[in-house]
């Protein structure tokens, strides 16, 4: 039977919409990365500057303004809430399932579209971002349509033996340097030095021998340069260069140092990706081997997907900054192994490798005690909490939070999954295995994101949260001490400084103040700001909250 094209890409967004939208809204976003994101859009709506990005109302050269401007736009639609915060990488999530879809259904057919899409929205990291508040999502699907249309372009040039290829050469071109533009416009040159890493590895194995026409690669780079200038240009012209060169001396330091939490093994991203992305990880591991394949095209586009994966994973081994959603760029090309391995099994074309069920089963075990221990630690936190020598964490488990048992429904639900995907991978029922262990996990994931985040998210930063949300509209000053945090900024609706003199910590705690202060550190950091002046309001759940009256004198 011929699925049609369109009712399958509308299934998909129903689906992908169904599971990547509810309860955005339902958890606090979470420091660092969600709220100083979220920040940064806040301040442009309030600064009513769309041109320059800012935290705290400063200058913010981290990152380019692309994402900030689909996140301003939501809080204009939504308010400045977290569900508008999260809502650009839903929508991102929706968009990226039809093109994995679309993308796989050109290059193979309609049920590897299929199995591709089902791969990543079924896969635990991949789809658990599509339900944050960061960058990386729409910085992965540009970067990967750039490659992926000049794939297309090399194919066209070099005549290879793919249908439906019948714009010319210039008009794959175009859209590979309007997609890297936006790439780089969302967080910058890292998406062109992953683009020509990638197309210099393959120059390597092809020996040297040029696919491309110089031409048609200036092309691509005037394309790029172009978009890029909506941004980089336009504030160069406006404010001259002194912005855009603090942009680039980060993304130096990006590469060169890291941060004393943000350092990791030299396996780091390997092993994150294996846990991350299962259980796409696990059933992509017989496909970094030989295969036979039925064309020039499958060969060349699989050699496309592991030059892709080696060259992300590689080059952020070498970056010192170790983050889970660095290598999340990888999600693309092992997925795709993921949807060729089944692919292959159920047309007979490559032989079913048992080691694939042992390996699910015990990662995916261990996923499942992970899941099912959470709930179990949650009913017994109180007493667990003594044994824990760390004083900041022991306060944290003091939050009051409800767990009923029933939490542990996600774990069970996992391993149900675990055992019904083993049992058809070895009745060699590919496709059903697919639905059921990408099924299984989406489904596990939604129920996760509304019944066990939320709990967790209140033992980490709730009670912090909590004093910053009743801290809005007070005429006041609210600063962290002995750690950093965006929260204090987007959850007091903080406004524009009209004292300068409030960035300076040291005149919070000693100056002649004109407002009250109030200030949140931990427990295991208390000790450094005894001050006299300083008063305990009360602390909870391991953090201390503190205020500072307006001095007699000043008054």
């Amino acid at each position: 039977m011929r699925i049609n094209k369109t009712t399958t890409v509308l299934l998909i967004a129903a689906l992908a919409a169904l599971f990547f939208i509810p309860f955005l809204g339902r958890v606090h976003l979470f420091d660092w990365d969600e709220i100083n994101f979220a920040e940064c859009s806040r301040e442009m709506i309030k600064m009513d500057d769309y041109t320059r990005v800012y935290v705290d109302f400063k200058p913010f050269w981290e990152k380019p303004p692309m994402f900030f401007w689909m996140q301003s736009t939501a809080m204009k639609m939504f308010g400045v809430t977290e569900f508008a915060s999260r809502f650009p990488n839903a929508l991102c999530g929706i968009i990226t399932l039809i093109v994995v879809f679309c993308c796989g259904r050109r290059i193979y057919d309609t049920r590897f579209g299929i199995l591709w899409a089902l791969a990543y929205g079924g896969s635990l990291f991949p789809n658990m971002y599509f339900k944050s508040g960061i960058i990386d999502p729409w910085f992965n699907l540009f970067t990967f349509l750039s490659l992926y249309y000049f794939i297309l372009y090399h194919w066209k040039r070099n005549g290879f033996d793919k249908e439906g290829l019948e714009k010319s050469p210039v008009y794959y071109v175009l859209w590979s340097g309007i997609f890297m533009g936006l790439a780089v416009l969302t967080k910058g040159q890292v998406s062109l030095m992953v683009f020509l890493l990638a197309l210099g590895v393959y120059l390597i194995m092809n020996r040297f021998k040029f696919y491309f026409g110089w031409g048609h690669a200036g092309l691509f780079l005037l394309i790029a340069l172009l978009v890029t200038s909506t941004w980089y240009g336009y504030e160069t012209v406006k404010r001259g260069p002194w912005f855009i060169n603090e942009f680039l001396k980060y993304q130096y330091r990006l590469f060169t140092t890291h941060d004393a939490d943000q350092a990791g093994f030299f396996g780091y991203h390997y092993i994150v990706l294996l846990v991350g992305c299962f259980p796409a990880s696990v059933l992509a591991i017989p496909s970094f081997f030989k295969s036979n394949y039925s064309s020039r095209y499958d060969k060349d586009f699989k050699k496309w997907m592991l030059i892709l994966f080696w060259v992300v994973t590689v080059l952020f081994t070498i970056v010192q900054s170790r983050i889970i959603h660095y290598s999340s760029m990888a999600w693309f090309p092992v997925t795709f192994l993921a949807a060729y391995s089944l692919y292959k099994w159920e047309n007979k074309m490559a032989e079913y490798k048992k080691y694939v069920g042992v390996f699910i089963a015990i990662l995916g075990g261990l996923i499942s005690l992970l899941l099912l221990g959470v709930a179990v630690i949650g009913l017994n936190v109180k007493r667990l909490a003594p044994y824990v020598d760390d004083t900041f964490a022991r306060g944290n488990m003091e939050a009051e939070v409800h767990w009923s048992g029933w939490e542990g429904i996600v774990g069970v639900l996992m391993i149900v999954t675990l055992i019904l995907g083993i049992m058809r991978l070895r009745k060699r029922e590919f496709n059903r295995a697919a639905w059921t262990f990408f099924g299984g996990t989406a489904i596990v994931i939604f129920l996760a994101s509304a019944i066990i985040v939320p709990k967790v998210e209140r033992y980490s930063q709730g009670a912090a949260i909590d004093f910053f949300i009743a801290r809005q509209g007070e005429n006041c000053y609210v600063h962290t001490l002995g750690y950093k945090s965006y929260g204090d900024l987007f959850y007091t609706q903080k406004e524009r400084p009209t004292n300068l003199n409030s960035y300076n910590e040291q005149w919070l705690l000693t100056g002649p103040i004109d407002k009250p202060v109030y200030f949140v550190t931990k427990v295991d950091r208390e000790d450094k700001y005894k001050y006299p002046e300083l008063k305990e309001l009360y602390r909870k759940n391991g953090f201390v909250f503190l205020k500072r009256e307006i001095p007699a004198a000043a008054h």
